[in-house]
C-alpha cells in the first residue's frame, strides 16, 4: 500500500476537496501539510456540504485520523470556528480525531494587521492576498520570531516571546501608518484559547513514523497550487509556502521515502484568483461561459475566479517538478456544449518559442499563449462513471491532455459528487 500526496497543479481552486475527500475514504490518517486557513477545500457528501479550510478533509469520517502538521500556520481562533461549525454539522472533533503539530507557528491578529496594511501600501501593485496574515506569519517562522503551539505551555515564556514579537510588528505598523496593537490584548485573547487549543497538540512527527510502522494509509493534503508555490510559482504573486511534493515531507516531519506516489490536482481549463500573470486567461464569453458554468468563486474569499483555457506548460512543468505520477482531472462537464476547445501548447515571447513559463515576472506578464484548437461535444459529460459515458470528443482532449504534460490521467470527475469519478488507477495501490 503507497501513501499519496495531493497536489493543485495550476493555481488552486483545481477541485482537490472532491478528491481528497475521495482518497479518504481509502486512508487511515490525513496530513494537512502547508499554507493555512487562506485555502478552502469544499467537500458534498450524501447532499451535505462542508467548507474546510484548515481541517483536513479526513475530519468528516468517523475512523480517520486529522493530522495538522508544522507546515501549516494556525490561526486559532478560525480553527476553534471551523471545528465548532463542523460539529454542527454532526461531525465530532476529538483529540483522539484531530492533532495538531506541537511546533506549528500561530497566526495572531497582528498579522492579519498587517497583511491588509501592506496591501493598502502597495496601491495598484497589490499582490491580491487573502488578508488573512498568512504571509506576515511566515516572515515570523523564518525570522526566528513565531509563536508556535508549543509557546502556549508555557505563559511566562509566551509572553516574553510576543512582546519580542510586538516590538518588531508595531514599529512596521507605525511606519506603514496604520494603528498599533496592544500586545496584552493578544496574550489575553491566546490565554482564553489556549486550553481549547493544546488538547488537539500531540508529537507529529512521532505519530507519522508509528503510522508508517503499522502500514497504515497516509494521505498528504496540499492546499493551493503550485503557479502559487513561493519558489515555483508566479512569484511575487504567490502564497508564502511552498506545495510542491517535497513539502509534504518537511511540512509533516517525514522523510522523502514516506511519499510512495503524487497525484496532481488537475481542471479542464484554467482558473486564477488574485493579481498576477495568466497567458490562457479570457477577457470575453469563453471566461464569462466556464466562470458561470463552473460556479468559479473562491471557497474562502468569495471572489470570483479568472477563467481561461488549459494551459499544458504551466500543468507540465508541474509534473516535473513535483514528480507527479499521474493527475485527477476534474470539472470535465463544464466544457460541454463548446463547439471547439482550445489548449495552450506553448508561449511566444519577444519572437522567440518557450515551452516553460520563465521565472522572470517581467517575462511573465508578457509571453503570449500558443494554442491548439480541437472539437467540442454537445453530449453532457456529467455525473459520468465510464469511458463508454463520455462523449469521443471529449475521451480525445482528455488523451490529448495526457500527451501534452507528460502525465496519465489517474482519475477523471464529471460533477461535485464523490461517486461520478472515473477511475484508472488507484494511488494508493502504487
Amino acid at each position: 500500500m503507497a501513501n499519496v500526496a495531493v497536489i493543485g497543479s495550476q493555481w488552486g481552486d483545481e477541485g482537490k476537496g472532491k478528491i481528497v475527500d475521495w482518497l479518504s475514504s481509502r486512508a487511515d490518517v490525513v496530513v494537512r501539510f502547508q499554507g493555512g486557513h487562506n485555502a478552502g477545500h469544499t467537500l458534498v457528501i450524501d447532499g451535505v456540504t462542508y467548507k474546510l479550510h484548515l481541517l483536513p478533509s479526513g475530519i468528516v469520517r468517523k475512523s480517520k485520523l486529522s493530522i495538522i502538521g508544522n507546515g501549516v500556520v494556525v490561526d486559532p481562533w478560525a480553527l476553534l470556528e471551523e471545528i465548532k461549525a463542523v460539529q454542527a454539522q454532526g461531525v465530532a472533533v476529538t483529540p483522539e480525531k484531530l492533532i495538531i503539530a506541537e511546533n506549528a507557528p500561530l497566526i495572531l491578529p497582528v498579522h492579519a494587521a498587517l497583511d491588509r496594511a501592506l496591501e493598502a501600501a502597495r496601491g495598484k501593485k497589490a499582490i491580491g492576498t487573502t488578508g488573512r496574515g498568512i504571509g506576515p506569519a511566515y516572515e515570523d517562522k523564518i525570522a526566528r520570531r513565531a509563536i508556535r503551539i508549543c509557546d502556549l505551555e508555557h505563559p511566562d515564556y509566551l509572553k516574553e516571546k510576543l512582546s519580542g514579537m510586538m516590538l518588531h510588528h508595531n514599529a512596521l505598523l507605525k511606519g506603514l501608518g496604520a494603528e498599533p496593537i496592544d500586545e496584552n490584548d493578544i496574550y489575553r485573547a491566546l490565554m482564553d484559547v489556549r486550553e481549547d487549543i493544546l488538547q488537539y497538540t500531540g508529537v507529529v512527527w512521532k505519530i507519522l513514523d508509528e503510522a508508517r510502522r503499522k502500514g497504515q494509509k497516509i494521505l498528504f493534503e496540499g492546499a493551493q497550487g503550485m503557479m502559487l508555490d513561493v519558489d515555483h510559482g508566479t512569484y511575487p504573486f504567490v502564497t508564502s509556502s511552498n506545495m510542491a511534493a517535497a513539502q509534504a515531507a518537511t511540512g509533516s516531519g517525514v522523510g522523502p521515502d514516506a511519499i510512495n506516489y503524487v497525484l496532481g490536482i488537475t481542471k479542464a481549463y484554467t482558473t486564477r484568483v488574485g493579481e498576477g500573470p495568466f497567458p490562457t486567461e479570457q477577457n470575453n464569453e469563453v471566461g464569462e461561459f466556464l466562470g458561470t458554468k463552473g460556479h468559479e468563486f473562491g471557497t474562502t474569499t468569495g471572489r470570483k475566479r479568472r477563467c481561461g483555457w488549459f494551459d499544458a506548460v504551466i500543468v507540465r512543468q508541474a509534473v516535473k517538478i513535483c514528480g507527479i505520477q499521474g493527475i485527477a482531472l476534474t470539472k470535465l462537464d463544464v466544457l460541454d456544449g463548446l463547439e471547439e476547445i482550445k489548449i495552450c501548447t506553448g508561449y511566444e515571447l519577444d519572437g522567440e518559442k518557450l515551452d516553460y513559463l520563465p521565472a522572470s515576472a517581467d517575462k511573465q506578464a508578457r509571453v503570449t499563449p500558443v494554442y491548439e484548437t480541437m472539437e467540442g461535444w454537445n453530449t453532457s459529460t456529467r455525473g459520468a462513471r465510464s469511458w463508454k459515458d463520455l462523449p469521443a470528443e471529449a475521451v480525445k482532449y482528455v488523451r490529448h491532455i495526457e500527451e501534452l504534460i507528460g502525465a496519465p490521467v489517474t482519475l477523471l470527475s464529471t460533477s461535485p459528487e464523490r461517486d461520478d469519478t472515473i477511475l484508472m488507477h488507484d494511488p494508493f495501490m502504487s
